[in-house]
């Protein structure tokens, strides 16, 4: 049984990465994660896949009082949303360690959603820097590509291997991570052609958007969804890109395991990313320019990947046909 770290000190951030092979390694690991987060009398959240919450809780028996339950597969389908809930626990336990267990990637993610979320997993250390947390990240070494691996030694500062809980030698800054994340965003099979905007045609990129979306198998709410986040990103051009913009959009068929049929929009503009948070937290309420528009096209599509340049911003959204 790996002997997982408890919180941290008063004021200590502590993001282990557990690696695991097999289902008996994951109960040892995972299981007795929570077993001392229970003793402990501290609140924990487990969030994985679906899978695998049916197995812990089977494991566990009735010793689940306090646990709060999520399967990862639904609020991880965007890893920019996952943030802000483990935040939002974190949160309403003030004054308390916290304990998570978080699994964003498993077997079938796709290259997208693989590296937006190990930007996220980057991203966790710069977010609870100074909170009195615990954020344990299951890795299926069998299940998934070597590459997905090496990048969790990157970004947890402590792993858990072998019944060993060791310092990464691999660890990175989250800057020098989310950079590698800024891979070249492949160019949709067949084209789309670029529809420029500037201030005063808002009205436009939203017809244009509803336009498309009305010729693809989106639902009516699906639909509205689309035209919702593309005018945030529009919006945001307006404001904070340079006052000009251009999008296109396009639909794939899907193909493979976890690659599904789905519309794209892809936006770009002459703005930059001052705070790589921007979208992944919750903007607070009184907050004039807290990230509002990108938090709500995470809210509202399936993946969104970013990639920031000193060329500008560019915001690729997909929405998934069901």
């Amino acid at each position: 049984m790996i002997n997982s770290p408890a919180s941290g000190a008063s004021g200590a951030f502590v993001h282990p990465a557990l690696f695991y092979r097999g289902q008996a390694d994951y109960l040892a690991g995972v299981g007795g994660f929570v077993r001392a987060a229970l003793a402990a009398d501290e609140p924990v959240l487990v969030a994985v896949p679906g899978p695998r919450l049916d197995a812990l809780r089977e494991d566990l028996g009735g010793a689940t009082t306090g646990v709060t339950w999520t399967d990862m597969t639904h609020l991880g389908r965007n890893p920019g949303r996952i943030l802000a809930a483990l935040q939002d626990f974190a949160d309403r336990h003030a004054g308390r360690p916290a304990r998570i267990v978080g699994e964003p990637i498993w077997p079938g993610r796709s290259r997208a959603e693989v590296l937006e979320a190990t930007r996220h997993e980057a991203l966790i250390n710069t977010a609870f820097a100074g909170r009195q947390a615990t954020v344990l990240c299951p890795y299926d070494v069998l299940g998934l590509p070597g590459a997905v691996v090496s990048d969790a030694r990157r970004t947890h500062p402590t792993l858990l291997e072998d019944g060993r809980a060791l310092p990464s030698p691999g660890y990175a800054d989250a800057s020098s991570v989310c950079a590698d994340c800024d891979a070249p965003l492949p160019e949709p099979d067949g084209g789309a052609p670029w529809l420029a905007y500037t201030h005063g045609q808002l009205s436009e990129v939203r017809a244009y958007a509803e336009a498309f979306a009305r010729g693809t198998a989106l639902s009516a709410v699906r639909r509205g969804d689309l035209v919702l986040a593309v005018g945030e990103a529009a919006a945001n051009s307006l404001a904070h890109g340079g006052g000009s913009g251009a999008i296109r959009l396009w639909s794939t068929a899907g193909s493979g395991a976890g690659a599904g049929a789905e519309v794209v929009a892809e936006i770009r503009d002459g703005g930059h990313l001052a705070d790589p948070l921007a979208g992944r937290r919750r903007p607070a309420l009184a907050s004039a320019d807290g990230g509002r528009g990108l938090w709500m096209i995470h809210q509202l599509c399936d993946l969104v990947e970013i990639r920031a340049s000193d060329g500008g911003l560019t915001l690729r959204l997909h929405m998934t046909i069901f």
